[in-house]
C-alpha cells in the first residue's frame, strides 16, 4: 500500500505497509479513548434543574414537596446597593431602592405556595434583613450561618429543618453555592432573589431540586 503525495510539483510516495501492523491498535486506542469519555459524560453530575419556563414535572415536584414541608430553600437577596448604581434604599450596605418590588414579587409567590407552615430565617446582612422584610414581612436579628457558611451550610440547614415544616432561608450566593457543593452537583451562579430547593424527606438523603430566579416565576406551570 503506497500514499502519493504531491507538492510543489514533486511528488513522493510512501510506503505504508509498515504502519498497517499498529492499526488494531490505533483501533482499540482509539475506541478505549471513546469510551472514557462517554463514561466522564454519563457519571457527570447534572446541572441544577430549572424549574421555570415550563418544567412541568419539577413545578408539580415543587408543590407535592411543598405541600408535605419536606423544601429547604435558599433565597438570594435582591439587587445589593453597594454593587449598583441605582439609588439605594437606605444606605449602601442594603439593597437598591427598585429591588423593593422584586423582593414583594418573589414574597407573593411564596405566599402562593403558602407560608403557614414556613420558618423564615435571615442573616445579619442589611440587605438581607431588608429582602426578607419585604419579601416575607418577617426579618430577624440574623443568623452568623448564613453568612459564615464555608463548609457547613447544609448541616446547619438540615440542624433547623423541622419535620413537616419548610425552611426558608434568606441568604447569599456564597451560601448558596456552598450548599450545591455540599450536595456534590455542579456549583450555579443564580441572580439576585433566586430561590434555590433542595428536598428534605425525613430519612431521605437530601437533593437538590431545582431552582427558580426571581423574573421567571410566571413560567412556573404544572400544565
Amino acid at each position: 500500500m503506497e500514499l502519493r503525495l504531491s507538492l510543489f510539483g514533486i511528488t513522493r510516495s510512501i510506503d505504508l505497509r509498515p504502519f498497517a501492523r499498529y492499526r488494531n491498535a490505533l483501533v482499540v486506542l482509539a475506541s478505549a479513548l471513546l469510551a472514557i469519555i462517554l463514561t466522564v459524560l454519563l457519571l457527570r453530575p447534572a446541572a441544577v434543574p430549572d424549574l421555570a419556563h415550563g418544567n412541568v414535572q419539577g413545578a408539580r415536584a415543587l408543590l407535592a414537596g411543598w405541600a408535605k414541608g419536606d423544601m429547604i430553600v435558599l433565597v438570594r437577596h435582591v439587587e445589593r446597593c453597594d454593587h449598583s448604581s441605582a439609588p439605594c434604599l437606605s444606605g449602601d450596605d442594603g439593597i437598591t431602592d427598585r429591588s423593593r418590588s422584586v423582593a414583594v414579587a418573589v414574597g407573593a409567590r411564596f405566599e402562593r405556595l403558602g407560608l403557614a407552615r414556613a420558618d423564615i430565617y435571615n442573616s445579619p446582612m442589611v440587605r438581607t434583613a431588608q429582602t426578607s422584610g419585604y419579601m416575607f414581612n418577617k426579618v430577624d436579628a440574623g443568623d452568623d450561618w448564613l453568612i459564615n457558611c464555608k463548609g457547613t451550610m447544609l448541616r446547619d440547614a438540615l440542624a433547623h429543618k423541622v419535620a413537616g415544616r419548610n425552611l426558608i432561608l434568606v441568604t447569599h450566593s456564597e451560601c448558596m453555592a456552598q450548599l450545591q457543593k455540599d450536595l456534590e452537583v455542579p456549583t450555579s451562579t443564580f441572580g439576585y432573589g433566586a430561590a434555590l430547593f433542595v428536598t428534605a424527606q425525613a430519612l431521605q438523603a437530601p437533593h437538590v431540586l431545582g431552582f427558580i430566579e426571581a423574573s421567571d416565576w410566571h413560567s412556573v406551570t404544572t400544565e
